[in-house]
């Protein structure tokens, strides 16, 4: 117990560095002699190198991580594309709009991305997919995933919003103080998911503790 919350705090640690510390510093050191535009890209590059490194700690290779990759790539692509600072923000907004579309879109068609990321940990922890994927389908234990997905389009469209409000209040030249509130704002969704995530065991609990029950029923 002792050592999961020392590697809690080490992740959040690294997350402040990566996520936060390097990129402010950078945009704040850079902005001046290389541009608001070229500062912002440089910025991004500390948190790239960050999540790749996770990605290979993790053992990601998986939907769970090939989403991940995807997504940095995407991000990656549109940032260098982008060919301002200003659009470079904008075009952030617009990609946290398409991911919250693609959330709603697996949540209608009942394919959540959540239910697939915790097959994807089980399996780490031993358990086949099939057998999972299968469990987290039942009766009273999908719902939780359905929920998840809902909180994943809630984050994606308030991280737009907070961004536009931001970028209106702030303008370009407050980057570093977007980088700050939109980390709190990630921290706080993440910490909601993660807790449903872990709250999904019970209706699992619930759902064995019904299967023995009936097991000995047709004993008897």
């Amino acid at each position: 117990m002792v050592k999961k919350q020392h590697s809690n705090k080490k992740l959040i640690l690294l997350d402040l560095i990566f996520y936060v510390a390097l990129p402010y510093i950078i945009w704040n050191f850079g902005r001046e002699p290389f541009g608001h535009y070229v500062a912002m890209l440089i910025s991004t590059i500390p948190g790239i190198i960050y999540t790749i490194y996770r990605f290979i700690l993790d053992k990601q290779f998986n939907i769970t991580g090939l989403f991940i990759l995807g997504s940095l790539a995407l991000g990656t692509t549109v940032d260098l594309l982008s060919g301002s600072a200003e659009q470079m923000i904008w075009n952030g907004i617009y990609l946290s709009l398409f991911y919250s579309f693609l959330y709603f879109v697996s949540l209608v068609i009942k394919r959540p991305f959540s239910l697939y990321f915790a097959v994807d940990f089980v399996y780490l922890q031993g358990y086949e997919r099939k057998d999972s994927r299968a469990l987290f389908y039942q009766k009273g234990i999908f719902k939780w995933f359905q929920f998840i997905q809902v909180i994943f389009i809630i984050r994606g469209l308030f991280m737009a919003g907070l961004t536009v409000f931001l970028l209106n209040n702030f303008g370009i030249d407050g980057y570093g103080e977007m980088l700050i509130y939109k980390q709190i704002s990630g921290w706080i969704f993440s910490g909601l998911i993660m807790g449903m995530f872990f709250y999904i065991n019970i209706p699992v609990q619930k759902f064995f503790a019904k299967q023995q029950k009936q097991l000995q029923d047709k004993k008897i």
